[in-house]
């Protein structure tokens, strides 16, 4: 099972690629596609389906796990940030993948054994599990590697 893990935004949206090789997670890729404030949404989602869909042609992933939307008080940033998720499950369905969501809690879960960790206890228990993150990037970047954990634990040794 090779997954593309995805943290949805539009302004930023983490992706890895990982497998499990000898029982253990392994990062064969990861990013974080960026866009430019100041342009129009349309612009900056098509940035961001363009980008994944290179990434998904590249990589030939089986699977894609995606972080389910969490809301918060700003509806405009809601509505671009489920946009992007739309776009990237569209493409990620074309592509023959199957899709798996996870809420926060459940990714933290996964990652940390605790559904309230902080940011910063994800990022370190990221690291001590996948040794090949990469040192200093983006959150969104290591938070898609913690979706791909997550749907790798769930359901990777099923696959």
């Amino acid at each position: 099972m090779r997954v593309i893990s995805v943290d949805p935004g539009y302004d930023r949206l983490g992706v890895a690629v990982m497998e499990l090789k000898e029982d253990k997670e392994s990062l064969i890729y990861s990013t974080c596609i960026e866009t430019d404030k100041n342009q129009p949404l349309s612009d900056r989602l098509e940035k961001v389906g363009s980008k994944f869909q290179k990434i998904v042609s590249k990589h030939s992933p089986t699977t894609l796990g995606i972080e389910t939307i969490f809301f918060n008080k700003n509806q405009k940033t809601a509505i671009g940030v489920a946009q992007a998720r739309g776009i990237v499950i569209f493409l990620a369905k074309v592509a023959g993948c199957d899709v798996y969501e996870f809420g926060p809690q459940e990714i933290k879960i996964a990652v940390t054994g605790y559904g309230k960790s902080d940011k910063a206890a994800v990022i370190d228990m990221v690291k001590r599990l996948v040794p090949s993150s990469p040192d200093s990037v983006l959150d969104d970047e290591y938070d898609a590697i913690a979706v791909g954990i997550t749907c790798l634990a769930q359901y990777g040794r099923t696959k």
